[in-house]
């Protein structure tokens, strides 16, 4: 799979001036959706969760061209994320929330290339983190995040057709 590096930097480069309110949506999409990972962050100053997350972005973002660079430190990024407690089962709900979160922000420019692009992008990036994390990723993800949308399917009509989503590649070709 190779992602859609123009159209992911053009869908974030509009979101970019929201930036800040993006975060906050995207973490209160998780917890209400998935109030069973609320307890991850209870010591969490969530203002600076929500900068690390709105860093994180912009690192990826910043860095398709450069996917040399970002291996490395998606897998860092996994096996730290592990310390916090999160375990390969969250990456669904995480994805979930990305994608409700762009399409909220993104509105009318959220057509079904945009969602794909980042539905694609968010898997290359949780197969790398899943690998640092010391979890086979592509079945993993796929599984996870089909899962938890059959479960959210009243709520998160945006991910009902996951299973038509083809296989991620191994980690080393995703963001080639």
């Amino acid at each position: 799979m190779s992602l859609n590096v123009e159209l992911l930097e053009q869908s974030f480069d509009k979101v970019k001036p929201r930036a800040n309110e993006f975060a906050a949506s995207f973490y209160e999409n998780l917890f209400k959706a998935h109030p069973e990972v609320k307890p991850l962050f209870a010591k969490t100053d969530m203002g600076n969760q929500e900068k690390k997350l709105l860093n994180s972005l912009v690192l990826v973002v910043e860095n398709l061209r450069n996917p040399e660079a970002l291996g490395p430190v998606l897998n860092a990024l996994g096996g730290r994320h592990v310390s916090y407690g999160a375990i390969p089962k969250y990456y669904g709900p995480v994805g979930e929330a990305l994608l409700l979160t762009f399409e909220q922000y993104l509105a009318e420019d959220w057509t079904p290339e945009v969602k794909k692009a980042w539905l694609n992008a968010y898997k290359a990036i949780a197969t790398l983190m899943l690998k640092g994390a010391g979890v086979d990723a592509p079945t993993k993800v796929k599984s996870e995040i089909a899962a938890n949308s059959k479960q959210q399917a009243a709520t998160q009509p945006i991910e009902q057709k996951i299973e038509e989503i083809p296989q991620v590649e191994p980690a080393e070709q995703i963001l080639t």
